[in-house]
């Protein structure tokens, strides 16, 4: 093993873990403060990726915009989905939740599918060129993506834990009476969040566009190692699902050098791991 191989798969796995931070956060942010296990989450990635790239297509609307614009429309949707499809289901079981995001989407991949066909589609990196570290070359787009992750996920992390906002929605979750007994609107907050967290998941979709290709099924694809990420961080733990993404993110790379075939399936074995020693998460404080 080489010093640039393991170089290079520790800075690949950092920018597939900058993704993995960004979308578990989403999730876990939905989860914790709702307490429902949205499914959907990799749907509303893959149609902020879509929008991103419908944007520029037909009305020349630049990655920076769509950047801003994309999640925003997708929060839209997603606090109409809360109002008409989750909010009645609010006080049952978690499993009627799941269900319900898991058809959503399969119905949105479908319908895109149908639409755009299952190729991808290819969308410009909005930042050209690049840097030699010796042992690879670094795109420009890739080490933004990495900062912007990372800047995105602390500020995330700081809104939710360290202001007052953020102590709003954690006790509207865990004691919903005695918040509007101080005149706020748990309703509203509630959907709020919701859209917030499809937002996180759209803005993921824009920052992998340029460099995955576009697809209907992009979203599928990572859904399942990003539920991973969440049990393994603690279900609702935003810190867990943020340390967590990076550090699985770094591990599938490292895997790579050392059972290439293995890298697909590690993040699974750590679940498994995690659920026998920590059922609650390996960052759940409580």
């Amino acid at each position: 093993m080489t010093v640039q191989l393991l170089a290079g798969q520790l800075l690949l796995g950092l920018i597939n873990g900058s993704f993995y931070a960004l979308l578990s956060m989403g999730l876990a942010i939905i989860f914790g403060l709702m307490n429902v296990v949205n499914f959907a989450h990799g749907a509303q990635y893959m149609i902020g990726a879509f929008t991103a790239w419908f944007l520029l297509t037909n009305f020349g609307v630049s990655y920076w915009a769509a950047l801003v614009i994309a999640p925003l429309i997708v929060a839209a949707f997603a606090m109409i989905l809360e109002r008409l499809l989750l909010r009645p289901l609010a006080n049952l079981d978690h499993l009627y939740g799941l269900l319900a995001t898991y058809a959503i989407a399969l119905i949105v991949e479908g319908l895109v599918r149908q639409r755009y066909g299952a190729t991808g589609i290819p969308y410009e990196s909005p930042i050209k060129g690049g840097v030699h570290l010796g042992f690879m070359f670094l795109p420009w787009y890739r080490l933004w993506v990495v900062v912007f992750s990372v800047a995105t996920c602390l500020g995330t992390w700081f809104l939710i834990e360290k202001t007052r906002l953020g102590a709003y929605l954690r006790a509207a979750n865990e004691m919903p009476s005695i918040v509007e007994s101080f005149g706020i609107n748990v309703p509203k907050m509630i959907t709020l969040t919701y859209g917030f967290g499809a937002g996180l998941a759209a803005l993921s979709g824009v920052l992998a566009a340029p460099i995955y290709q576009v697809s209907p099924s992009m979203g599928s694809n990572v859904m399942i190692v990003v539920f991973a990420i969440v049990v393994i961080g603690g279900m609702g733990s935003i810190s867990g699902a943020i340390i967590t993404g990076y550090l699985l993110g770094i591990v599938e790379g490292l895997t790579k050098i050392v059972y290439p075939e293995a890298a697909n399936m590690v993040v699974f074995v750590f679940m498994a791991a995690a659920l026998m020693w920590r059922p609650d998460g390996m960052m759940k404080s409580n």
